[in-house]
């Protein structure tokens, strides 16, 4: 493991109508903090594919109105493929480059949508995911429930890295099911852009004794097409979300941020040895645990509607 290195949040607005462009944008940034120094680098929650912020996809409660599910199409249309030129563009980027990259993005799985979190590493492109097992209210609308089989903490030369994304960490099990997989390096992609926010962000890090990383999006109402459905108004400056993007060390201490100025890169110096020195009086998962009073069991199976043997169980 390195002695230290730099990380990046990459606070930026994403142009939510094009995929391609937006992982053009996307590869542009990630090569500026590479060339500031940045190893590890990440990206706001749906920042491919865009986050519909006041969008309501004309679904008043008992009935679908045909324009909403127009806005569905193209915000399907405008999702990504694992296999497409955005995540081609992506690897190509880290793989010039030589940093690990979290960025969230809205996956296109057959008819349904997944905010997901992707993980690029330099020298093997696109590695694993992580899609978002709870969306929050409206977001239920739009986009499909995660499953415990994409909650990879992964084993890097910087750390372990993994990713809960926006109000996922909220969830007092999945931010103990990462602290159980040895995160050192927590990754929050998100839309909150609230003061709270930042608070919540030094809690994970104070609880779970690891550096987290908070990228959320500076984006106004202009970067939307002029048709986009928000309730929010559409003068074309309004600031739909304003960033508030951090990095915190494992003891609380705010280390870059929360900026709400615009878009932004943020960079933190990370010295890994910091995470063992905060366990020394608090460790949730070690010697502060108490596994004769609490048990943690996390169900890691892959759920599907129809197996392919025909069995609807769910299980495969």
């Amino acid at each position: 493991m390195q002695t230290s290195f730099k990380a990046a949040v990459i606070q930026a607005s994403s142009i939510p109508s094009d995929s391609v462009a937006a992982a053009t944008k996307a590869a542009a940034l990630v090569r500026e903090a590479a060339a500031a120094g940045a190893s590890l680098l990440v990206f706001p929650e749906a920042f491919l594919g865009g986050y519909p912020k006041g969008a309501s996809f004309g679904t008043p409660v008992g009935m679908r109105k045909p324009e909403g599910r127009e806005d569905y199409r193209a915000y399907h249309e405008a999702a990504i493929s694992l296999d497409g030129e955005e995540v081609a563009l992506l690897e190509e980027a880290t793989r010039e480059t030589g940093v690990f990259l979290v960025i969230g993005v809205i996956e296109r799985d057959g008819g349904t949508v997944y905010c997901t979190a992707l993980f690029f590493d330099g020298d093997r492109g696109l590695i694993a995911k992580h899609r978002k097992l709870m969306p929050t209210g409206a977001e239920r609308l739009i986009w499909g429930f995660g499953d415990g089989s994409t909650m990879p903490v992964i084993d890097t030369p910087l750390g372990r890295i993994g990713a809960v994304i926006c109000w996922e960490n909220y969830m007092p099990m999945m931010r103990m099911a990462m602290y159980d997989q040895g995160i050192t390096l927590y990754c929050a992609p998100t839309a909150d852009d609230r003061h709270g926010w930042a608070a919540t962000m030094q809690h994970v890090a104070l609880e779970g004794r690891c550096f987290v990383l908070s990228a959320c999006q500076h984006i106004t109402r202009g970067a939307y097409p002029a048709d986009y459905d928000c309730a929010l108004g559409d003068d074309p400056d309004l600031v739909l979300m304003r960033g508030g993007s951090m990095i915190v060390d494992p003891l609380g201490t705010v280390l870059a941020g929360p900026d709400y100025s615009g878009e932004t890169i943020l960079y933190a110096q990370i010295e890994p040895a910091a995470v063992v020195r905060g366990k020394y009086d608090f460790d949730v998962v070690g010697h502060y645990a108490r596994p004769d009073v609490f048990n943690l069991s996390v169900n890691t199976a892959r759920q599907r509607a129809v197996t392919r043997t025909g069995d609807a169980s769910g299980q495969e």
